[in-house]
């Protein structure tokens, strides 16, 4: 067994609710990997007794999952209802103009994953935005900037 198919089963497998299903395995993978590979999609047809298609089907159903590996590093940006309310797309078009993109995606380079997230969980620190799955709220538009510049900055000298 591979490194990555270790993971994939070890994701699936370690799931700790009771009623485990296709969505909750992609997600226990998503979560794992910060992707879902074509390994997993069969992974989890075997393992939920279901056919790839199927699987495929509830995978490619929602937007959120990916299929390839995301970028170095993830900023992802809160859009929710008290993010929105107090600024989230101003906050939204800095981190795109810092990370010279124009719209959510990855880098060409594969150095910065940028995209919206509905909800953060930080409304009270709205607006909010994550690096690498740590939060920073009351974020202005030049402070998201500053602070995706300083992630590439510091990614450079690594």
């Amino acid at each position: 067994m591979s490194g990555l198919e270790k993971r994939i089963h070890d994701a699936v497998h370690g799931q700790p609710q009771p009623t485990v299903t296709v969505l909750s395995s992609l997600l226990a993978v998503e979560d794992e990997l910060g992707y879902i590979p074509k390994e997993a999609l069969d992974f989890v047809a075997g393992f939920s007794n279901a056919t790839v298609n199927d699987v495929w089907a509830v995978a490619s159903f929602y937007p959120n999952f990916r299929f390839e590996p995301p970028a170095d590093h993830v900023v992802e940006v809160c859009w929710g209802a008290s993010c929105h309310l107090l600024g989230a797309m101003g906050v939204f078009k800095s981190v795109l103009e810092a990370a010279g993109m124009e719209d959510e995606g990855d880098t060409p380079d594969q150095r910065l994953t940028v995209r919206m997230n509905t909800c953060l969980g930080a409304c009270s620190q709205a607006p909010v935005m994550s690096m690498d799955h740590h939060l920073t709220g009351r974020v202005s538009p030049e402070s998201a900037a500053r602070n995706v510049a300083y992630l590439l900055e510091q990614e450079g000298h690594a």
